[in-house]
């Protein structure tokens, strides 16, 4: 029965797309709103990612872009005064933060109900201590373990235990800060690195449970005690790779029946003794050698796995846990996507469901690529067959990584693929795929993996049939075989000597064509009902009658990846909303798990499946849509354009001048053409004439790609050997396309504007200036609306150069132009016929729903000529992970290497901009912190900005030439050693006890002696202050804006609510005044 005094509820988001928490809380968060409003329940959301669609006006009542901190959220409670609170939906950082104003006496002291799963709960499963000791006292068996609150303590423990054992850290997501050791000094500095980011600085000392295998379940749970199991989820990796890393099947392949209802019953007996009310993900090791298993671990709310649960089942677990939060049972409430099964009815599957994870660890410099009990993948996708063969080989186009499960001869052999099986990266499918072509024994590589027999066999019935391929002409009965193995047209026709057309026509000359199944969650038990749907070549029938529908095909935007995040799916959502008004039948493709887009409710109809030319092309034969949408999921649906138009009508600017924009070369052409200034460019046709273009124009030289997203392969020159290897690099990612060197602008400042165009008339949504000179990637800046430093002659150049632009390439729905400012002239380096990364933050600021428009404008509708006007002062902040990534150099250049971003609000630049900082864990040093700084050439231009520091409190410590310049110019401050140097007192010392609070440290010392060495310390610096969760500072404009707006005695967290909610029906945020 619903709590009737429940009016008003407060959401807490999770923040910032980072690793470990990502576009699974945007979905979760949406699907809660969705609920309690269903219920008149008034939602207030606190979450400064500006990209989630939970944000959006249309959903929450009430929004705040506030930092997800306990201070900011005593506030907005304070004036809100919530009935509620939800703390499950926004992952580890929203239940910390619920935790921590628990502690404060906050929730009581404003009578704020914590619905769903109470603080108590939340505290037993997440304190390591508490959550062994209650599992024990209900005859659960857990890992032996101890608990350590120091390094000493922890050494203790493994003494007591015994080595190999894993550390797991208190209060963290996504495995942060765990590791395996194997001995003590391993152990020593595994904990702590693990205590420095414990909230309670406390970790897990525990067995280490090698090779068992890995086992999730997705368990519901209501008040009056009533549970119902969603689904079960086997890792093809075992115990030792992140959950998050790991390859999982649904449902779980190798259990026998027995020990699948054993698990089942100790899930239960599990969310029971921790007395959770909603939904929780309960991890098992299970002995591979018999029966025996051990609980590992419970995340007590809503998860990545419960995301993949969701669609996988079609369960919609967000939607019934909040449900049960406000007191409803789980057989009152009906499952909305089957429309007939009650809330505890248990889905029953039969087809089989393959995740995989997505690492981008090309991104990033130095950077380890192992992976184990620390996720460190930045998305994953989600593939549905009739069997495992199917699904596993659409999973990896899915990752659109530029190989196929089997495309693996350029990887290493021999004693590679020995270590592959052992200590495993980011390839390691492809290197069991090495070992089995290469007719390694099976029982061999499960041994070495731990991955079980099973799993292996099934690839080798992929290796042992591509091998018949190869050598025989296939007629119809292999054709068929081969599709229902889950090869694709692309891949048949490179064994066999043909192009993928040639191999589509043989097909469909065969009558070997695709059905649509749904995702039938009843097991055809039940009839099911349900717009979740799915290709395969493993039926005879389609499942859906084809209705004669004015309808529409929008392209998501795929597998999450550095460059491609949650603000894609943000414009994939709002748009399909906006076509619904226009059409009778919206469908979205889509095969990410984490999306708003693939929610039962948004579409029409869903098609969880690859966005690949052979698959689109099977969705345009069975929905026959008047158009296709290729502009609003990023680069993957763009790069379709082109090989889709001659087979469907593509809605929104032509293919042909997509592909003018895209093509670096055509694109300088047209600028050229219409008069706009550009930086000087040629294009690479051959070594010889890059070498002498780049000496022509004088380094640096920018090296440009075609067809990329985030600035993949594209970096900056300084000589010649470096022009030589950039280029070789970025003529790999960019095969069949230019690439393109450019002059490399120095000292410029760099400004993007987002607009829609319907051909003639241009809306331009805002001009966007970054806090950082040209040469940081636009997804890595911090951007201010409106912009900071441009005066009204440079404006209206912009203005007037994008318009030209958009009628030059007859633009018909969004786009996105970045320019370079100096020397009060503006240079165009790239134009995006697509909607953009910064397109949500853009729409929420000016109060003008840019995909609204586009919607309008790809439907040869009318755009109103005109500026968005900015409601405040907004500042987009970048959120990092390098702390993530083992050995990664946390520094910033022309390839993006962020995973998020945070928006925050304000009456002045200072506040918004402080606010976005902290909202992207940026810890802000106060009067009285000491502050590292390090410097190269550009040491003289920080002198002052350190004696700003000094006079208002804070301390300042330095290497020896920074120090020597910060004395010589009468600013206080303390000289350490140097890493390399071994001598008291270290910088090492400092950092490691967090005494130091901030690093700012801008590399550039190519013209020093010594350079080589000084590099290094200086990369040992930013790792280890990364690793102990020290921020770091590497730009030098940032680090300036930084410091002032430290000292504008205005800023601070009293300024927090003058954000008001953005879905407040009264007043908006004061004009922003003039630059």
């Amino acid at each position: 029965m619903r709590q009737a005094s429940i009016k008003s509820v407060l959401i807490v988001g999770s923040g910032a797309i980072k690793i470990g928490e990502a576009g699974e809380f945007d979905y979760s968060t949406s699907q809660a709103i969705k609920a309690l409003k269903e219920e008149g329940v008034k939602t207030i959301v606190v979450n400064p990612n500006v990209a989630t669609v939970h944000t959006d006006e249309k959903f929450a009542d009430r929004v705040y872009f506030a930092p997800i901190k306990a201070d900011y959220l005593e506030e907005i409670i304070e004036k809100e005064k919530p009935d509620g609170i939800l703390l499950g939906f926004g992952g580890q950082t929203a239940l910390n933060c619920g935790v921590e104003l628990s502690e404060r006496g906050t929730l009581e002291k404003y009578h704020v109900a914590v619905l769903g799963t109470t603080i108590r709960s939340i505290e037993t499963a997440d304190n390591r201590e508490l959550f062994k000791k209650t599992m024990l006292e209900n005859g659960v068996p857990v890992p032996k373990s101890l608990k350590a609150t120091n390094v000493q303590e922890a050494l203790q423990a493994a003494r007591h235990i015994g080595f190999p054992v894993i550390v797991r850290v208190a209060y963290t997501l996504g495995g942060q800060g765990s590791g395996v050791a194997h001995n003590e000094r391993e152990l020593a500095e595994i904990s702590l690195k693990g205590l420095s980011v414990s909230r309670i600085h406390q970790v897990l000392v525990e067995e280490y449970l090698e090779k068992w295998k890995e086992i999730e379940y997705e368990v519901m749970r209501d008040s009056a005690d009533n549970c119902t199991i969603v689904c079960n989820m086997e890792n093809l990796d075992p115990m030792g790779v992140h959950t998050g890393d790991s390859i999982v099947v649904a449902p779980s392949q190798t259990l026998t029946n027995r020990e699948y209802n054993l698990l089942r019953e100790t899930g239960q007996k599990v969310i029971r003794a921790l007395g959770i009310v909603g939904e929780c993900n309960i991890q098992f090791a299970v002995n591979p050698q018999g029966e025996d298993f051990r609980v590992i671990e419970v995340n007590s709310r809503l998860s990545r796995s419960s995301a993949l649960a969701s669609k996988a089942t079609g369960y919609p677990i967000a939607y019934i846990a909040a449900k049960l939060s406000l007191g409803y049972m789980l057989p009152e409430l009906t499952n909305r996507i089957t429309g007939v099964t009650t809330a505890c009815f248990e889905p029953s599957l039969d087809y089989v469901v393959v995740k995989i994870p997505r690492w981008d660890f090309q991104k990033f410099r130095r950077v380890s690529r192992g992976i184990g009990t620390q996720m460190k993948s930045v998305g994953e996708v989600m593939a549905i067959g009739r069997c495992f063969e199917e699904a596993v080989q659409k999973a990896v186009r899915m990752l659109e990584i530029g190989r196929e499960l089997t495309d693996v001869n350029d990887l290493g052999q021999g004693l590679r693929i020995r270590r592959e099986m052992g200590s495993p990266t980011d390839q390691r499918l492809f290197y069991v795929v090495k070992a089995l072509r290469a007719k390694a024994n099976v029982e061999e590589i499960s041994r070495l993996s731990g991955i079980d027999p099973w799993f292996l066999d099934k690839l080798q019935n992929i290796i042992t049939f591509e091998n018949h391929l190869r050598r025989s002409k296939p007629g119809a009965r292999q054709l068929r075989r081969a599709k229902e193995l889950g090869f694709s047209d692309k891949r048949i026709g490179a064994l066999i000597g043909k192009t993928e057309l040639d191999v589509r026509r043989l097909r469909k000359r065969f009558g070997i064509i695709p059905c649509i199944k749904q995702i039938d969650s009843l097991s055809a038990e039940w009839p099911a009902s349900t717009n979740y749907l799915y290709l395969t070549y493993g039926g005879s029938s389609d499942d859906v009658t084809y209705l004669e529908r004015n309808r529409v095909l929008v392209l998501g935007s795929g597998c999450y990846r550095i460059g491609s995040s949650v603000e894609f799916d943000w414009c994939c959502v709002n748009m399909a909303l906006a076509l619904k008004k226009m059409f009778q039948e919206v469908v979205m493709v889509n095969c990410n798990p984490e999306t708003v887009s693939t929610d039962f409710d948004v579409p029409d109809k869903l098609y969880f499946e690859e966005l690949t030319f052979e698959r689109v092309l099977d969705i345009v034969d069975k929905e026959k849509p008047s158009g296709v949408v290729v502009s609003v999921g990023g680069q993957t649906p763009n790069n379709l354009a082109v090989s889709l138009a001659p087979h469907v009508k593509i809605l929104g600017t032509s293919p042909a001048n997509i592909d003018m924009a895209e093509d670096r070369s055509k694109f300088s052409h047209l600028l050229d053409q219409l008069g706009i200034a550009q930086p000087k460019w040629s294009k690479v046709e051959s070594l010889e004439g890059a070498k002498k273009f780049a000496k022509s124009i004088g380094y640096p030289v920018l090296i440009r790609p075609s067809y990329v997203l985030s600035g993949a392969a594209m970096n900056v020159a300084f000589d010649e050997p470096g022009l030589l290897n950039y280029i070789r690099r970025a003529s790999k990612i960019s095969k069949k396309n230019p690439v393109v060197i450019s002059k490399f602008v120095t000292r410029a400042r760099e400004v993007e504007v987002d607009g829609v165009s319907d051909g003639r008339n241009v809306f331009i949504g805002a001009l966007m200036e970054h806090v950082e000179n040209a040469g940081v990637h636009s997804g890595d800046a911090t951007m201010s609306i409106p912009a900071l430093t441009l005066n009204r002659p440079l404006k209206d150049k912009l203005v007037d150069a994008t318009r030209k632009i958009a009628r030059g390439l007859k633009i018909h729905g969004p786009f996105n132009i970045q320019f370079i400012v100096k020397n009060e002239q503006v240079l165009v380096i790239e134009c995006n016929l697509r909607a953009s990364r910064s397109m949500p933050f853009v729409s929420k600021t000016i109060g003008r729903n840019l995909m609204d428009l586009a919607a309008r404008a790809i439907t040869n509708g009318k755009v109103e000529e005109g500026e968005g006007v900015p409601r405040g002062y907004a500042v987009k902040a970048p959120q990092f992970s390098f702390t993530r990534l083992d050995k990664a150099d946390p520094i910033t250049g022309v390839e993006m290497v962020s995973t998020g971003e945070v928006a925050c609000f304000g009456e002045t630049f200072e506040d918004a901009f402080i606010k976005a900082m902290v909202a992207s864990n940026f810890y802000v040093p106060q009067p009285g912190d000491s502050v590292l700084i390090t410097m190269g050439e550009t040491r003289k231009e920080i002198t002052p900005y350190a004696g700003m520091l000094v006079r208002n409190g804070y301390n300042i410590f330095a290497t020896q030439h920074t120090g020597e310049e910060f004395l010589r110019n009468g600013v206080n401050c303390a000289i350490l050693h140097k890493v390399s140097e071994k001598r008291k007192p270290n910088i090492l010392d400092y950092i490691t006890s967090k005494e130091i609070k901030l690093v700012i440290n801008i590399p550039s010392h190519q013209g020093e002696p010594n350079s080589r060495r000084i590099l290094k310390d200086e990369y040992l610096i930013r790792r280890k202050a990364t690793e102990f969760g020290i921020p770091v500072v590497t730009n030098l404009q940032l680090a300036k804006a930084l410091i002032k707006a430290l000292l504008r005695k205005e800023n601070g967290r009293r300024a927090t609510v003058n954000v008001k909610a953005l879905a407040q029906s009264t007043g908006q945020l004061p004009e922003a005044k003039a630059a």
